[in-house]
């Protein structure tokens, strides 16, 4: 398995193995909610269909995907020892928020990805800029061989940046389609507040299941991931499910690194 170029909260690769388990055959993938990539880069369709609602994210994806090469030497040039301090990655940080040139800004983001603390993505709720604290790494990692695998498998990609229910739309038998959502709070309390400025509610929740039942009437199947709780086994109930636990790694507190469980749920 070849991991994905970018570090992603929430990011499936050690997941893969059992998501391919559970994913049907079909000629495309559909991810509305694609993240750092982890399932399409390790799968075998003959297209794909790649959605998220960071267009920075998809700008990276599309510059990387057309330039290739040529894209990876920009990026290369900011890995270098000069620019893995505090100063540098701070002045940057600036630079990207600034910037609306496509292949500065999408170079930049790949930077502050893998400078920044914890691979973490966040902006902040005013003017909508990129606000992760420095990380302080010794050396951080210049995924070069993850960009190239990732240039060759996305020449089968269409990239897009829309709401999931547009993305879902444009299903059609022979699709199959995973989606990893942003996941449900743990218990009915926890990070409620935070979770529903992050623009996914419960409410969304719903829809994403209600769209998934009614793709699965058409023959299309869906298979989704999430936390495991009361919730959500209640709105997937009809759908198989399989629960397992997994180790948190994102949390800035090692002690709430322990293992949660999430459960996919797959429509048929």
């Amino acid at each position: 398995m070849i991991r994905p170029f970018l570090k992603w909260p929430g990011g499936k690769y050690r997941l893969v193995d059992r998501i391919q388990g559970l994913l049907p055959q079909g000629k495309q993938l559909i991810e509305p909610f694609v993240g750092g990539g982890a399932v399409f880069l390790n799968t075998d369709f003959e297209r794909y269909l790649l959605n998220d609602a960071n267009s920075d994210l998809i700008t990276l994806y599309q510059t990387l995907q057309k330039k290739g090469s040529a894209f990876i030497a920009v990026c290369r040039s900011f890995f270098i020892k000069k620019y893995n301090t505090e100063k540098h990655y701070y002045k940057f940080r600036t630079e990207f928020n600034a910037s609306t040139d496509p292949i500065l800004r999408s170079a930049l983001f790949l930077y502050l990805n893998r400078h920044g603390y914890n691979g973490l993505c966040r902006y902040n709720a005013g003017k909508g800029e990129f606000n992760v604290p420095f990380g302080s790494y010794k050396k951080p990692y210049f995924p070069e061989k993850e960009m190239l695998h990732f240039c060759e498998v996305s020449k089968r990609a269409v990239f897009v940046c829309e709401d999931f229910t547009e993305t879902l739309k444009k299903a059609k038998k022979g699709s199959v389609i995973y989606c990893d959502p942003p996941y449900v709070p743990l218990t009915a309390t926890a990070n409620f507040t935070r979770y529903q400025s992050q623009g996914f509610s419960l409410a969304e929740q719903q829809v994403l299941v209600d769209w998934a039942k009614k793709c699965a009437k058409k023959g299309i199947p869906v298979l989704l991931s999430n936390h495991s709780n009361d919730f959500t086994r209640n709105i997937y109930a009809g759908a198989i499910i399989e629960e397992f636990d997994v180790r948190r790694l994102i949390s800035c507190k090692i002690a709430l690194r322990r293992p949660v469980l999430e459960l996919l749920a797959l429509y048929l």
